[in-house]
């Protein structure tokens, strides 16, 4: 069997599929599936939607789950470095050659189903075949994957998982899911199969009414934040935050999360009711304290207001939808005590750019816009142009490139502050991309 020679050929082969292509149809990704020998039902799973908090709630169910012993897969997107950390097993990205015998395994049979198909499958397509054959090959114990987008439609879609995840829904995404709350949820709802177990964050109520219907459509069991879990209290802590929890099984008193926001400890509140669900625990029985302390204890969530230097702080945060802006503001204004933050924007340019930059305004004294590596990047002078409307024009400066926009963003934080730089910061924010591109600048 043939193939690319190397790691980089294939994601140069990937890439050919086109990064950004959308295309929402089930019947390629099933087709291919189906010709792999449907390894997605090798392994139970647990699947996720929602507008926000996907990603570092699969990352909190991977590590409980892993803590109670469990060989985990775990498939999320974006990625920041490398297409490999879509694809995790035991909580790492696969490594460069399991990734290449993968792909050459599938991509025979791939190019069968293009050649059969009016449209090519998708990059998103193939990656989620291939983290598929990829879990059942390991093998792992269970499968915790997030939806690319919407969810009715996904690629993911094919699972038809026991364990149903929703967190919180709002707008996103609208030029294919619809411009309202409750279109964005008929189709996230789709992931609810006959008979699963549905764990619900706190929803608005456009959202809540498709989701419970959906509920009764297909004979689901929903457990919903605020009724059968949820956070009992929190407080700041040295690196992350401390929680009490309700789960579906009891109360969980002091578990330590090192990431910040209340809105990571709603996250916190969703992932462990969704692996009591998973695990069998309820009304009847709770899960061990000490091992939801531990796979907590263990989480990370890169990108996620992601410290990664220091004298300036320089913290690196996704946000890119106002939902996700205003928690990280709260959490910024809640959790950090800097007395200057500068900010480096970069977006996509089919967001709600004026509301992101209204939520940032009253805790930014300084903004940095600049242009990410997307080719759907809103271009620089257009973001400089609305920015200057929301701060002024005398706290908004330009910088074309990523490198440029950290170096301007480090010297304006630095200005004027006589002594120690301990409430200095420099916040990157407005995209994943945005995130990715300066993460590969400050981690080297």
């Amino acid at each position: 069997m043939t193939g690319p020679p190397d790691f980089a050929a294939v994601e140069a082969e990937l890439a050919t599929r086109g990064f950004t292509r959308m295309v929402f149809e089930l019947d390629r990704i099933e087709t291919l599936l189906d010709l792999l020998g449907s390894p997605q039902r090798a392994y139970p799973s647990i699947h996720l939607t929602g507008t926000n908090g996907k990603t570092s709630t699969a990352r909190m169910i991977d590590s409980l789950l892993r803590a109670f012993g469990l060989h985990t897969g775990r498939y999320t997107s974006p990625h920041l470095e490398t297409v490999r950390e879509r694809i995790s097993l035991a909580g790492e990205p696969v490594d460069e050659q399991r990734f290449v015998d993968t792909y050459r395994e599938v991509v025979p049979l791939a190019r069968l189903v293009d050649e059969r198909s009016a449209e090519p499958l998708t990059y998103f397509d193939l990656t989620t075949a291939l983290a598929f054959a990829t879990f059942a090959d390991a093998p792992v114990d269970v499968a915790v994957v997030e939806v690319g987008l919407g969810g009715a439609e996904d690629s993911t879609n094919v699972l038809q998982a026991g364990v149903a995840v929703l967190t919180p829904i709002g707008l996103d995404h609208t030029e294919w899911l619809g411009d309202r709350v409750e279109d964005i949820a008929l189709h996230k709802a789709g992931i609810i199969h006959k008979g699963a177990t549905v764990i619900s964050a706190e929803q608005q109520e456009e959202a809540a009414r498709p989701i419970l219907e959906r509920c009764a459509e297909v004979g689901a069991t929903i457990a919903r934040e605020g009724a059968e879990f949820g956070v009992l209290s929190r407080a700041v802590a040295v690196g992350g935050q401390v929680l009490t929890l309700q789960g579906l099984g009891g109360r969980y008193e002091e578990i330590f999360v090192p990431l910040h926001g209340a809105h990571q400890a709603q996250n916190a509140a969703v992932a462990l009711a969704a692996v009591e669900a998973f695990l069998g625990a309820g009304t009847r029985r709770q899960l061990d304290v000490e091992t939801v302390r531990e796979g907590f204890a263990t989480v990370t969530s890169p990108g996620r207001l992601e410290r990664v230097r220091a004298a300036p702080t320089v913290l690196l945060d996704g946000a890119h939808n106002p939902q996700g802006m205003a928690a990280t503001v709260t959490a910024l204004q809640e959790e950090f005590a800097f007395s200057k933050l500068v900010a480096v924007l970069g977006v996509l340019g089919d967001k709600d750019v004026t509301r992101l930059l209204e939520l940032l305004e009253p805790v930014i004294d300084q903004l940095v816009v600049t242009r990410n590596s997307s080719p759907r990047a809103m271009a620089t002078q257009e973001l400089a142009t609305l920015a200057a409307e929301v701060f002024g024009p005398d706290r908004v400066a330009v910088a074309e490139q990523m490198p440029d926009a950290i170096e301007v963003a480090v010297a304006l934080a630095e200005e004027d502050v006589p002594g120690e730089l301990a409430g200095v910061g420099v916040l990157v924010t407005g995209s994943v991309v945005t995130v990715a591109d300066a993460r590969r600048l400050l981690k080297r």
